[in-house]
């Protein structure tokens, strides 16, 4: 290769560059940390959905679900998945 060829290359290398860095990495970090955050959660915790549902998680399952009690006596099956946050988190048993 000669210098022109690399000098027509060099910008399309730091735009794939700064792509990466500015958008890839950070959205990798951000499902890793969500990951973590699922994986961590526990009976007792207090989660919302993705759905906009408030509730208490009363079962984890192994099979990547979770049973999330809404109301008194009304309980959902949840896929882990789907947890956006963890509002309250439970002190694991001594």
């Amino acid at each position: 290769m000669d210098a022109g060829a690399l000098g027509q290359f060099l910008p399309l290398i730091l735009i794939f560059a700064i792509m990466y860095f500015l958008l890839i990495r950070p959205q990798q970090k951000k499902v890793k940390e969500h990951q973590a955050m699922v994986d961590a959660v526990r009976r007792g915790d207090q989660v919302i959905t993705q759905g906009g549902l408030i509730g208490k998680v009363v079962k984890v399952k192994d099979d990547g679900e979770i049973e999330v009690e809404l109301a008194e006596n009304v309980k959902v099956r949840v896929v882990k998945a789907t947890i956006a946050q963890v509002l309250n988190k439970t002190e694991p048993a001594k």
